[in-house]
């Protein structure tokens, strides 16, 4: 299905409603938005294939936009507000976009772009930039004459390099006909349907809650808009407007289950259905206390934006194989050897490939593309697992934040899901810093509920926190605080800023 089949059938029905303030955007305004900026992208000379860029904080407006782009035939290219200037102007330059948008409440990073494409300001001004509502409304509601399916080209957050863009085939297929698989599996798996409330608590600049709330179109649900995730925000919009779905990271579930529990039992959450989570692996305390908060409505999967392959795991899942994202349901999933070609039998641990139809290459960079696959086609996003006897995925970390100490592999990921269960741990990252004996040494970097924490009588309280769960070469040799870990808005860690910090000081001192 097409948003613009909804606005026919149901025009006064909401597709957008905005958490904070109840603005509220039909499908029948959707969709005459969505004309206008398909009429728009074709009258400044972006015609099928050509990329369009958008730098936008959650607004209901971003709807109208990307579905013009999906009507028009485009890529579309949806950029992070918390990259740095050189990020942005790279991701520009390198998806070859002609076209950027920006929200005017980014004026001070937009003003300092290298780039000279053509630009607009969305919601205010930016000094010598005109105005997109502007240019949308000189544009007629009806639809353009050669309608074709576009496709988001998304780039990766950046926080092991270079951000990547992931670029699949243009549909041949007109914008309302080509098929969308994640629709298929939002209703089958995920019981998603016309009567989903949905909240997107995320960015829309990331994948997934771009790609999940503009299915929740496709299927003629409502999308419920959080202009920034805040956990009782979220407990209070599922009250306010009964959302019976919506999609979180493992982050949010921690923030969710930190706060006071008077302030939880405020909220009516007896509406929520399917909360789908992914991103990250989930702590096991903290998807047991949700589950426990929640009741058996969690439906976890893993996949990236290459779309290469995806599992699934339902609460009862879970319950049965903890710790585990779940059962492959696209694709086919494999344990690969160090080589990248030996398949490792149940149980043990290696890289983590797909085999599946699903074609994608990292635009621009064939180097890379080909380190993705093995030579049999199978593709890698860099996570490290292992699969049980049954077929379910456990992930451990990714290989790039491995830490080798003293010879040995360690994967923060387990270090972290342990030491943020902490109730005095409001967010933690553990890195590898250099090491004159082992090479690298374990390092938490803290964030404490109360920075009034930050003490050495703390450090030790955690050291022996660590110890009641974790060997000792898993044990932090060094504790740092820090008042906010650089985390991007859908609860990934920019890890790498923090493990090349240390390595700096180190080259500095030798």
């Amino acid at each position: 299905m097409h948003p613009s089949v909804h606005a026919d059938a149901h025009p006064d029905k909401p597709a957008v409603i905005v958490a904070e303030t109840g603005e509220t955007i039909s499908y029948a305004e959707m969709d005459a938005a969505s004309n206008r900026a398909a009429q728009l992208f074709r009258a400044h000379g972006l015609g099928h294939d050509d990329v369009v860029a958008f730098m936008l904080e959650n607004t209901p407006h971003y709807y109208g936009l990307t579905w013009g782009a999906q009507r028009a035939g485009l890529r579309y290219v949806c950029i992070s507000s918390r990259l740095t200037q050189d990020e942005t102007d790279y991701i520009l330059d390198n998806s070859g976009a002609k076209m950027l948008i920006v929200s005017a409440s980014l004026a001070p990073a937009a003003e300092r772009l290298e780039t000279r494409i053509e630009r607009f300001a969305m919601g205010g001004a930016i000094a010598d930039w005109p105005r997109i509502e502007d240019e949308l409304a000189k544009m007629p509601a009806a639809r353009i004459a050669d309608e074709r399916a576009g496709v988001d080209m998304l780039y990766s957050s950046g926080t092991t390099g270079r951000p990547k863009g992931v670029r699949v085939p243009l549909p041949e297929e007109r914008a309302i006909d080509a098929p969308n698989s994640l629709v298929m599996l939002a209703a089958a798996a995920f019981g998603i349907g016309p009567d989903s409330v949905y909240l997107s608590p995320a960015p829309l600049y990331h994948a997934a809650p771009l790609r999940w709330s503009m299915t929740i179109h496709r299927l003629g649900g409502t999308v419920v808009l959080m202009k920034k995730f805040d956990p009782e925000g979220a407990l209070a919009a599922i009250e306010k407007y009964r959302c019976n779905a919506a999609q979180f990271v493992p982050t949010h579930f921690v923030r969710m289950l930190k706060l006071p529990e008077e302030v939880r039992a405020r909220y009516d959450v007896s509406s929520m259905k399917s909360a789908i989570h992914a991103a990250a692996p989930c702590p096991i305390p903290v998807k047991q206390a949700m589950i426990d908060w929640w009741g058996p409505v969690l439906l976890e999967y893993y996949a990236g934006s290459e779309g290469n392959g995806m599992t699934f795991a339902t609460s009862a899942d879970w319950l049965a194989h903890k710790g585990s994202v779940g059962r492959a349901i696209h694709g086919t999933v494999h344990i690969m050897g160090p080589d990248n070609e030996t398949e490792l039998a149940a149980g043990e641990e290696g890289g983590v490939f797909f085999e599946s139809e699903n074609v994608f290459e990292y635009h621009d960079d064939p180097e890379k593309t080909a380190s993705s696959r093995n030579s049999k086609g199978w593709s890698t996003l860099g996570d490290v697992g292992k699969v049980d006897e049954d077929g379910f995925l456990y992930l451990t970390d990714r290989k790039s934040f491995m830490i080798i100490s003293g010879g040995v592999n360690i994967y923060p990921q387990e270090i972290e899901n342990h030491l943020v269960t902490h109730p005095r741990i409001a967010d933690v990252a553990v890195v590898g810093g250099p090491h004159e004996e082992m090479g690298e040494e374990v390092i938490a970097v803290i964030q404490p509920a109360d920075m009034a924490d930050a003490t050495d009588a703390f450090r030790d309280e955690i050291i022996a926190f660590a110890r009641e769960k974790l060997s000792g070469v898993k044990v932090p040799r060094r504790i740092d605080f820090m008042d906010a870990l650089p985390r991007h808005d859908t609860g990934k860690l920019y890890k790498r800023l923090l493990r090349d910090q240390y390595w700096e000081k180190a080259k500095e001192k030798a």
